[in-house]
């Protein structure tokens, strides 16, 4: 069984998808990329800026991608303006970039660990393996109690309506990706668990509403 594609990037540009297509293939990296239509908005109907595309590849093959990024920007930052943005960052602010990858592209991550070492702060590969660490258990915590949304859940699988369906789903199923391809649960497991409970409650309250509302058909009490 071939191992699953997960989402490692996504576009707004086909141009951007393809330039990383190009990167992969190169060094025979297996990818995907699947087009979706954004939410729609009636200015942008066929326009390509409706359009999302997710370069997808295997989660072991994060890491390796990441390096490649990094290495393909080496030469352009050497090339860069200096009236570029980060240049007016200060050094704490360039240490966020490097301690938060997964939010800057590869070229400022490049670029925040080159105008750091101008100014006299190396930071080198060991410090940055720590930060990398330090972020994906800082990423690995599960997000908030989900309070609201389990009430707003039992509320609406109660009621029979399908949306109870979708929370419980959610709730008990969603997954996020880890900058180094590892998947983990988004909610912590009470929160999951009561997902499941709204999901089968769901489930019953509906499969007992369609029942009530067909069974007079058969009973011959609807006439």
């Amino acid at each position: 069984m071939n191992p699953e594609l997960i989402t490692f990037k996504k576009f707004n540009d086909i141009a951007l998808a393809n330039a990383l297509a190009d990167l992969l293939e190169q060094h025979h990296i297996p990818y995907n990329i699947e087009e979706s239509s954004l939410a729609f908005n009636p200015a942008f109907v066929n326009s390509e800026l409706s359009k999302d595309y997710a370069v997808k590849i295997k989660g072991d093959d994060f890491t390796t991608v990441n390096k490649l990024l990094n290495d393909s920007e080496t030469e352009n930052i050497n090339q860069v303006e200096k009236d570029y943005y980060l240049f007016d960052f200060a050094d704490e602010e360039l240490l966020d970039i490097l301690a938060k990858a997964d939010e800057w592209s590869a070229f400022d991550y490049q670029l925040a660990r080159k105008i750091l070492a101008d100014r006299g702060i190396e930071v080198n590969d060991n410090i940055l393996a720590d930060l990398s660490k330090s972020r994906i258990e800082e990423l690995k915590e599960p997000e908030p109690p989900q309070t609201s949304w389990v009430i707003i859940g039992y509320i609406f699988a109660l009621g029979g309506g399908i949306i109870g369906l979708f929370v419980g789903w959610h709730l008990s199923t969603y997954k996020k990706t880890l900058p180094d391809g590892e998947r983990v649960y988004g909610y912590n497991e009470n929160d999951r668990k009561q997902g499941k409970w709204i999901f089968y409650l769901s489930i019953v309250v509906f499969a007992i509403s369609i029942i009530y509302k067909i069974a007079p058909a058969f009973t011959g009490s609807g006439n």
